[in-house]
């Protein structure tokens, strides 16, 4: 058959370890056979970033920007030990970082799910989306460690050099730790935008959740910037989709969480979207059957695995041993760019494509093949068969070619 033809590049960020070995086995046996695959391709790997000083990863950020559809390989986010095994001259900065503040995007994390394997929770049925505000907060902290008596102060001044606050937060009798933090206007609008597009595009609520009660100035700061917008932006096109945006305490939303059957999207701070998405993964059974995309507010989308480059598996793998490492959500990384470009380029095909390969996927894990890592999650009375990755997806190809 004729391959499908693509307009539009989309941008194309490889990676590294166990996830480049993925990403190439991935394009030549379930894309490059069936579609005229048009990248603009990066190379993210760590020595490419090295080589460039990590230019690459500006120039592919940007080039999202540009073409608006990205699909992205897992990096690595040296360590020291990283900067040593790799002889980095520096300890280069988070690839996703970099990406996310260029795009000014919100990641959305969602579980693929599949019969064989029950989440957790038992009454949750429909996948529970994750939207993390991944910017400032405790991850853009000044920590001191307080040496003993002393007034811990918190001082503004403005641009013209005028004291316009100050006020103690605490006068220390002994030793202790003092943190402050910070978020700005800009970046929660944008996220609030993020999050109410992502929901119209998909059609499914949107709750969020701060704690407004105890950080009065802070958290509802998020809270009244998501009101306002959505009053005046997103109110009537989400009564006309019939969805529903809802906003409650953080611990009340947990609540309701576990209480609830799934199927919307959960928006949280940056701190609680880290933990929570770490918990919907592993109640929904597995990292490696996580998705992620990166959504701007003017609408760019980056797509990719949430999880790592699977180490463990890629020294083996150096070692000529057999590896079983699950492509899941890599291959629906790739699905999801394809689609997502089908459909901002209005081509059927393509679109209709990526539905194919992600039901060919599922049919694949329903049928008892499945990598090692979903073995022992499958449900009592389910037939499994763990194979390795070449053989997982030589299955998903012969599932693939049948839909076709």
């Amino acid at each position: 058959m004729a391959k499908i033809q693509m307009k539009t590049p989309l941008v194309e960020m490889d990676g590294d370890e166990m996830t480049r070995i993925l990403w190439k086995m991935i394009k030549d046996e379930l894309i490059l056979p069936f579609v005229d695959l048009k990248t603009e391709y990066y190379d993210l790997g760590l020595e490419e970033r090295e080589k460039t000083k990590d230019k690459v990863t500006y120039d592919s950020a940007y080039a999202a920007k540009k073409y608006g559809v990205a699909v992205k390989c897992a990096t690595i986010t040296p360590n020291k030990q990283r900067v040593e095994e790799y002889n980095l001259s520096e300890m280069w900065k988070s690839p996703n970082g970099t990406i996310r503040a260029i795009l000014d995007g919100t990641v959305f994390r969602a579980p693929i799910i599949i019969d064989s394997v029950k989440p957790v929770v038992k009454n949750w049925e429909k996948p529970i989306t994750i939207a993390r505000h991944a910017y400032g907060d405790v991850y853009k902290s000044t920590e001191y460690r307080v040496p003993g008596e002393g007034k811990a102060e918190l001082v503004f001044t403005d641009k013209d050099g005028n004291e316009t606050f100050r006020e103690t937060v605490y006068d220390f009798e002994c030793a202790g730790v003092l943190q402050s933090q910070y978020n700005k206007d800009s970046s929660i609008i944008s996220f609030a935008h993020s999050c109410f597009k992502y929901a119209i595009d998909t059609k499914q609520d949107l709750w969020f959740s701060t704690k407004d009660t105890i950080s009065k100035k802070y958290d509802q700061t998020f809270k009244l910037i998501f009101e306002d917008i959505y009053e005046k932006e997103y109110k009537a096109k989400f009564e006309e989709l019939g969805i529903e945006y809802f906003y409650t305490l953080i611990d009340d939303a947990v609540a309701r969480v576990i209480r609830s059957k799934g199927g919307y999207i959960w928006a949280c701070k940056n701190y609680d979207g880290d933990v929570m998405s770490d918990m919907v993964s592993t109640a929904f059974g597995s990292l490696a059957m996580m998705t992620s995309v990166l959504v701007s507010p003017d609408g760019k989308y980056e797509y990719e695995a949430a999880h790592g480059t699977v180490t463990r598996h890629y020294y083996r793998y150096l070692k000529g041993e057999e590896t079983s490492t699950n492509p899941m959500a890599t291959i629906f990384a790739w699905t999801g760019a394809l689609r997502k470009r089908g459909e901002l380029d209005g081509l059927c095909d393509l679109c209709n494509f990526a539905d194919k390969l992600e039901k060919a996927c599922i049919t694949t894990l329903d049928s008892g093949v499945m990598t090692k890592d979903l073995v022992g999650l499958v449900s009592e009375g389910y037939e499994v068969k763990a194979v390795n990755s070449a053989d997982f997806i030589a299955s998903i190809r012969k599932n693939l070619e049948a839909s076709l």
